[in-house]
């Protein structure tokens, strides 16, 4: 079986994790599926990368979670969304291409 790219697996958690919130209108539900898709990432980051790389792309998708909230308040939910998951892919994808 192929493996999902970092990049696929850190948008997907980000993008999947505020529809499954959205949809069951539970919260929590959602951050756990935000937290899984992150520590399967950090994990593929730290071997295709190194231990560096991997806390610095855990710290992106942190912060795209945490900026898609102001974020929204000026281009919606969805483009928020959206807009930080392409962001954390572009980065995880730039940074452990080999």
């Amino acid at each position: 079986m192929a493996k999902v790219p970092a990049a696929v697996v850190a948008a997907g958690g980000l993008v999947g994790g505020y529809a499954v919130a959205r949809w069951t209108r539970k919260r929590p539900l959602g951050g756990a599926v935000l937290a899984a898709a992150g520590v399967v990432a950090a994990r593929d980051w730290q071997q295709a990368a190194g231990t560096k790389t991997a806390v610095g792309l855990t710290g992106a998708y942190v912060a795209a979670f945490a900026g898609s909230h102001p974020l929204a308040k000026k281009v919606g939910a969805w483009p928020a969304v959206f807009a930080v998951a392409g962001a954390v892919a572009a980065a995880s994808w730039a940074t452990t291409r080999r």
